[in-house]
């Protein structure tokens, strides 16, 4: 969970980071910004904040903002009965972000599982992302992603998101945000 006061801070250095990367959102969207640290309390190591642009029955397409160093834990989309899992692709707008997919594992990875959670990462193999370059991940697919020195910002196109359906190799994990009221 994370106090109001940190919610308002990471949304504040997320719409500096969009206006750095010259990304224009509107007073609308600046409200719709979701900060989710994951509910493990440790916003600056482990989280996200997400603007959702639009999320139908068909598609999705949102920008992910990460803070200097920010990782979005291992997860995966999964195929519920017949209903296949999302795929998503990610195309880094402004920084570098460091994805994490199963593979062989890369030898010297940039980056390293925040501290304390190295066992929940199972994925090695390291593609980096910087401006203009993409990657698409397939349903069913574990990953995580962790931002460069300055941050990142990652656009992503998606078939339907559907967040609460995430599979998270961390049983700590609670995918929705948990904001204090005080």
């Amino acid at each position: 969970m994370i106090t109001q006061e940190q919610y308002r801070a990471a949304v504040e250095k997320a719409v500096r980071m969009l206006q750095q990367a010259g990304l224009t959102i509107t007073p609308a969207e600046r409200e719709r910004l979701e900060v989710a640290d994951f509910g493990l309390g440790e916003l600056a190591k482990t989280g996200l904040e997400v603007l959702t642009y639009v999320n139908t029955e068909r598609v999705c397409a949102k920008e992910i903002i990460m803070l200097p160093h920010q990782t979005c834990p291992e997860h995966w989309h999964p195929t519920v009965g017949p209903k296949l899992g999302k795929e998503e692709t990610f195309r880094c707008r402004w920084g570098t972000v460091y994805l994490y997919v199963p593979g062989t594992p890369t030898p010297n990875p940039v980056c390293r599982p925040p501290a304390g959670s190295e066992a929940y990462y199972k994925s090695h193999h390291e593609v980096a992302l910087n401006p203009g370059e993409q990657y698409t991940l397939h349903p069913d697919t574990p990953h995580w992603f962790q931002a460069g020195p300055q941050g990142a910002i990652v656009s992503e196109f998606s078939t339907r998101s559907t967040d609460d359906e995430d599979q998270f190799s961390d049983p700590r994990i609670k995918r929705a945000p948990e904001v204090a009221n005080t």
